[in-house]
C-alpha cells in the first residue's frame, strides 16, 4: 500500500524509489498529476544522476 498526504491545496504527495543505472535506490517524493498522459516529469539533474 502507498502511503502518502495532502499538501495545502489538495495535492496528494507520496514516495517512490527510482534505480540508478548501477542499482542505487533514491527516494523521491512525488505529486499525483490525475492529468497523467503516459509522460513523467523528471528534473534534468535528477535524470543525469540516474543516467
Amino acid at each position: 500500500m502507498i502511503q502518502g498526504y495532502f499538501g495545502d491545496e489538495g495535492q496528494l504527495f507520496f514516495e517512490v524509489e527510482l534505480i540508478t543505472s548501477d542499482g542505487l535506490n533514491l527516494p523521491v517524493e512525488i505529486m499525483l498529476d490525475t492529468g497523467f498522459t503516459g509522460f513523467m516529469a523528471i528534473n534534468k539533474q535528477d535524470l543525469d544522476v540516474l543516467d
